[in-house]
């Protein structure tokens, strides 16, 4: 496949274009964490409100990465990918021309709606690579793609300090956010041109119905209930962080919450809607083309440990660095990104595992477990630590974080093909829950290192309990051994 992706041809031409925009919507999703230090001082921001940016940056991720999947399955990754990447500039530009915390928190929570981008490439991927190849495809794309956020890390605070220089002498961190958008809008414009849904002679399936997730049985309906909880608890969360740092009065926040119960049953009453034959019982779905909602929950677990914790990390990692060791950001922005680093081969190395070995369960299970170990040895690091062992340990731990992400989508796309966008939809959803809950645990831990300490042993404790629960309770996907998946298989080798 390395070969296929350096030829720029038919699938793979698709492949390097779906993570090129996936990478840049990364770069503009996490342009504000090698900063934070620098615009808390310049916005004369508190320490809780600089935490509370982070939060804002992942709150809308949520519903978007649901709304996108149902649009994505609509109307196509083409067109929904090229409008999202054109959003992009104005959080982007909003936040550069940002001039106290109320605008940076307005163009922060837009910005999350960059982040559900990711959920777009998972459907074009699996459209055009058959599903003997979709672990390393979508690792690929996932891995190459959150490469984004080691460039933030790395690339960003050089171009800020780089154009201070030229302009007022200091770290022009306005400049290199404005440009991340103005660079991905451009790129927008240049996707919808180069792309297609399908391979030719390929009919995109849509569902049947819009408006909610479609299941094919009564417990999976009642299932996807329960599992939707949380992604309007983590919503509740955020706004309960924005009371505390005074953005919205008890009065206010009190509005915001009983709106998201409302929201809720307006979304139990959608997938009602769209599954009403199915709970009543008119309605049943031959064994073969029904899936259980259950164990989209494992992977959404899952997703929550390894991407969730990717966010969460990513984000606090150079503020961690920089107090831990007492260097500044140009050292600790390049530090901390050989995290994200590891995205380039861990994560497609966790989906080709998942191709290769013939249990994609497995794989995900042992990917679980070493990122659990991980996080409880990187708590251990202190200012004692030599900054090369820092180094090996981070991105050792960060292998197995990427790795069990791509296992994960390795699975999900075998699923159900039809529903795959808003599948990916929901599982993605999950990554950001996972980073919201763990950003708002690290805002109340202590502040300097110890909270970065204290966080690290969260992350593993939580990375431990998932392992053992999908070791359990995961089933190997059969989806992909089914008639039309064969079918379709065949139909891409020539693509």
């Amino acid at each position: 496949m390395l070969q296929g992706l350096l030829t720029f041809r038919g699938r793979y031409r698709i492949l390097n274009l779906a993570w090129f925009a996936f990478f840049l919507t990364f770069v503009c999703w996490f342009n504000l964490a090698p900063f934070l230090k620098t615009v808390a001082h310049d916005l004369h921001l508190n320490p809780g409100q600089a935490k509370t940016l982070l939060a804002c940056n992942l709150a809308l991720t949520i519903p978007a990465r649901i709304i996108i999947g149902m649009v994505l399955d609509r109307f196509g990754p083409r067109i929904t990918f090229s409008m999202l990447l054109i959003y992009a500039a104005i959080p982007c530009l909003g936040t550069a021309f940002a001039q106290d915390f109320n605008q940076m928190v307005w163009c922060r929570l837009a910005m999350g709606i960059v982040g559900a981008g990711f959920v777009v490439g998972i459907r074009l991927v699996a459209e055009w690579f058959p599903s003997r190849e979709i672990g390393f495809a979508q690792g690929i794309y996932g891995g190459w793609g959150n490469f984004g956020s080691f460039a933030s890390e790395a690339i960003l605070p050089s171009i800020a300090v780089a154009s201070g220089v030229l302009a007022a002498g200091h770290v022009n961190w306005r400049f290199a956010i404005g440009l991340t958008g103005v660079i991905t809008a451009v790129y927008g414009v240049i996707f919808y041109l180069s792309v297609r849904n399908t391979p030719p002679g390929k009919v995109y399936q849509r569902p049947a119905r819009d408006g909610g997730m479609e299941v094919t049985s009564a417990t999976s309906f009642w299932a996807l209930l329960l599992t939707n909880i949380p992604l309007v608890g983590a919503l509740a969360l955020i706004t309960w962080r924005l009371e505390k740092v005074k953005f919205l009065s008890p009065t206010a926040a009190l509005g915001v919450w009983v709106f998201l119960l409302f929201l809720y049953l307006f979304q139990a009453f959608q997938a009602y809607q769209v599954n009403r034959e199915v709970v009543s019982g008119t309605k049943q779905y031959p064994q073969e083309d029904r899936y259980k909602m259950g164990q989209v929950f494992l992977l959404e677990l899952a997703y929550a440990v390894s991407f969730g914790s990717e966010l969460a990390v990513v984000s606090m990692l150079p503020t961690f660095i920089e107090n831990t060791f007492h260097v500044g950001e140009v050292i600790a922005g390049p530090i901390a990104a050989t995290y994200p680093l590891m995205n380039l081969v861990s994560r497609p190395a966790g989906g080709l595992i998942s191709d290769k070995i013939g249990s994609r369960k497995w794989t995900l299970v042992v990917m679980l477990g070493g990122l659990g170990i991980g996080y409880f040895l990187m708590s251990r690091i202190g200012s004692g630590w030599p900054l090369p062992l820092t180094v090996i340990l981070t991105m050792s731990c960060a292998f197995f974080v990427f790795g069990g992400a791509g296992a994960t989508f390795g699975i999900a796309p075998l699923i159900k093909r039809r529903v795959t966008g808003q599948i990916a939809g929901n599982v993605g959803a999950y990554g950001s829950v996972g980073s919201v809950i763990y950003t708002t645990i690290y805002s109340l831990l202590p502040k300097g290192p110890e909270g970065g300490q204290g966080l690290f042993e969260i992350l593993g404790t939580a990375g431990i309990i998932v392992c053992f629960l999908c070791a359990f309770l995961l089933k190997e996907p059969q989806t992909a051994l089914s008639k039309d998946f064969v079918e379709e298989d065949a139909a891409m080798v020539g693509h």
